[in-house]
């Protein structure tokens, strides 16, 4: 009986190990240009956590990547994600 108490303790916690070294913490950062207008503020970047597999979390950042031109400003925003 003690056997099998032991058995199923280590498959239990070898278990958890497995399905926690799949997702981790990354930090997505996005670089945020403007452009096409004298006088917009310097780039700036902003920083997001994505707790997932690595592949995962890559697809994610770069799904946040975008530009965008407004058509009556003629302001460009260009906001480019990559994960660290």
């Amino acid at each position: 009986m003690r056997s099998r108490g032991s058995v199923l303790l280590l498959l239990a916690v070898s278990g958890i190990l497995v399905m926690s070294s799949c997702s981790k913490k990354y930090i997505c950062q996005c670089k945020i240009q403007y452009s096409g207008v004298p006088g917009l503020p310097d780039s700036s970047v902003k920083e997001f956590d994505i707790y997932n597999s690595k592949s995962a979390a890559e697809s994610l950042c770069k799904e946040e990547s975008y530009e965008n031109t407004d058509p009556a400003t003629g302001i460009k925003v260009k906001e480019t994600c990559v994960l660290y």
